[in-house]
């Protein structure tokens, strides 16, 4: 009886202590790692764009810390380079889409009738397009780079954000203390803006986190393909494809590295959404 009191109050503390820390370390790495990307022309010890052929396809050394590429370029500094490009790209689709899926979720939920309807089969019209079809749609009408399939992406995610937060906002509206806040003569809007979006935002906050790892994927498939960000641009999905051929060469560097990079952020984004989704659900705060 005393081993089972006595281990209660240990074991729960401690988990929530060791979760804490692992979305910290995660949320830390990833500053870091947007840090490095701002200050990439002061810390990468190369031109990105700067080639070398005598040091093709070399492995790590002193002179390329995590090798060159096929045409001698440091790996290090096109990683530094294009982690601007791969983080800012999912950044501007999540932000978009979260704001626009916010606003037509609340929007929706506080309005009802015709609204409501014509707004879900809108959003029912993108849910049966997956978003890398229409990012390759939006390509194909405006031309490869940067703005075309992060424009298309940015509204294939908001139809996600807006159901979700439609029905958070739908639960919160039919709550006594919003007819009280309408008996007393606060208008709508300001019942929506006041107390409905901070409702809906610890739900938005964890699903746009695991979103964004999603968008990290489609954005860095779209230039997997060569669609998106065109050459001698860095990017991390289209290292992954420039590297191939040299890694079926058995020079590795540049594919893995972009590639392990695209993989440890989603995952550190994920991990951090679902903690944050959990504690919100729990009524814990980290």
């Amino acid at each position: 009886m005393t081993a089972t009191v006595l281990a209660l109050p240990v074991a729960k503390p401690g988990r929530l202590y060791r979760v804490d820390i692992v979305s910290a370390v995660l949320g830390s790495a990833l500053a870091l790692l947007a840090l490095a990307a701002v200050l990439a022309p002061l810390i990468a010890p190369y031109d990105p764009a700067a080639t070398d052929i005598l040091a093709a396809n070399s492995g790590p050394s002193t002179a390329h810390w995590l090798g060159a590429d096929d045409l001698g370029r440091d790996v290090l500094s096109r990683l530094l380079y294009g982690a601007r490009l791969s983080l800012l790209g999912p950044t501007l689709i999540i932000a978009t889409a979260t704001v626009l899926g916010a606003a037509l979720g609340i929007a929706s939920a506080w309005l009802g009738g015709w609204f409501d309807a014509v707004t879900s089969r809108i959003l029912d019209f993108f849910f049966a397009f997956p978003g890398l079809l229409l990012a390759v749609l939006a390509v194909a009408m405006i031309g490869t780079g940067f703005l075309a399939p992060v424009t298309a992406l940015a509204l294939a995610y908001t139809p996600y954000i807006a159901r979700v937060t439609r029905t958070i906002a739908v639960r919160e509206r039919n709550l006594a203390y919003v007819e009280a806040l309408r008996t007393h003569g606060l208008g709508g809007w300001a019942i929506c803006l006041r107390h409905l979006a901070p409702a809906v935002w610890p739900v938005i906050r964890a699903q746009s986190a695991i979103a964004f790892g999603s968008a990290l994927v489609d954005l860095a498939a779209v230039s997997y393909l060569g669609l998106g960000v065109q050459p001698p641009s860095a990017e991390w999905g289209l290292m992954v494809a420039q590297g191939q051929s040299a890694l079926l060469g058995g020079a590795p560097w540049q594919s893995l590295c972009a590639g392990g990079l695209i993989i440890f952020v989603v995952l550190a984004v994920n991990i951090i959404g679902e903690r944050a989704s959990d504690h919100d659900t729990a009524g814990v705060r980290p």
